[in-house]
């Protein structure tokens, strides 16, 4: 906890913990009460999504009025839209939450308990998808979603250590039973593939984890030629300003674009297909239209557009 506070400089007067009352959390949740005692506030999302949310909640308020921590709850109803999966829909509206939660008790940063062993499953997860640098950057310790500061400061910490100390001092924490239903990718990641990892690489977490590191530094660095060759072509792009880029500057440029604009990421053939069209733009009345994310990006006069879907 010392370590993150140092690397970005984290002094919130108030500080907040997102508390699902498992082994993670709770350890989080007795670390940040140390460090920030009586500025603490815990935060709980009751999603529903399982007959045992009930006693999560529960737990929850037993734990932090024995521990003398101030705890706020809220109630979600996550509905996927078409094409997403529950996971995704439930993941979003817990940040959506979290933040509003966040807000209303005046804190600076939410603090997240993923460890060490989460940003294993992630890289591993990413490596197996064919992720580009973003998705090897894995989970960044620090980032901005809803207007609030999120914080991950346990992401060199294995679980195994975590649950160990938990245990060892006498500290209750709930399981959650999805964490073991296999027909979840990520689960078969934790209970087949990093045990064979483990035996062929003993201790190999600190390593992906440095591998997660670089791959967020290589993105950073990309972003910043994103912006510097955006300037050059304008916001929206010029298209032949984009012609007058490398392949590579004017894919790096364009995930850039949408990504920060439209708040969407291109599939590489989508990608692929587009850089193909911009290419072929050498007169006045070449058309460009395709399909990314929920909208499609199209040719205005001289310039690139994104349209969202209505």
């Amino acid at each position: 906890m010392a370590r993150w506070c140092e690397r970005f400089e984290a002094q919130p007067l108030k500080v907040a913990v997102a508390f699902s009352a498992g082994a993670d959390s709770t350890a989080l949740l007795l670390a940040a009460q140390q460090r920030w005692p009586g500025r603490l506030v815990a935060l709980h999302v009751h999603h529903g999504l399982q007959a045992a949310a009930d006693d999560f909640e529960s737990h929850a308020r037993r734990f932090c009025a024995r521990h003398g921590v101030e705890l706020r709850v809220e109630r979600v109803r996550a509905s996927p839209e078409p094409g997403q999966s529950p996971e995704d829909a439930a993941r979003l509206a817990r940040y959506a939450a979290l933040a509003r939660l966040a807000h209303g008790a005046d804190v600076g940063c939410v603090l997240l308990g993923q460890h060490a062993d989460d940003q294993a499953e992630t890289l591993l997860l990413a490596l197996s998808r064919g992720a580009g640098v973003p998705g090897l950057a894995s989970m960044p310790e620090r980032f901005e979603r809803a207007g609030m500061c999120f914080g991950r400061p346990l992401l060199d910490v294995p679980a195994r250590a975590l649950r160990t100390w938990l245990l060892s001092e006498g500290h209750a924490f709930v399981d959650d039973p999805s964490n073991a239903d296999t027909r979840f990718t990520r689960n078969r990641i934790r209970a087949v593939l990093m045990p064979a990892w483990e035996v062929c690489f003993p201790g190999f977490r600190p390593m992906l984890a440095r591998t997660a590191r670089h791959a967020a530094q290589a993105q950073r660095l990309l972003d910043e030629l994103a912006v510097l060759d955006l300037a050059q072509t304008g916001v929206p792009p010029q298209i032949v300003r984009l012609q007058a880029l490398s392949r590579d500057r004017q894919t790096n440029a364009l995930r850039h674009w949408l990504r920060s604009s439209a708040g969407v990421a291109a599939a590489t053939a989508q990608l692929d297909e587009l850089l193909d069209q911009i290419e072929a733009c050498t007169t006045r009345g070449h058309r460009i239209h395709l399909k990314v994310g929920p909208g499609h990006v199209e040719r205005d006069g001289e310039c690139l557009r994104y349209t969202p879907a209505l």
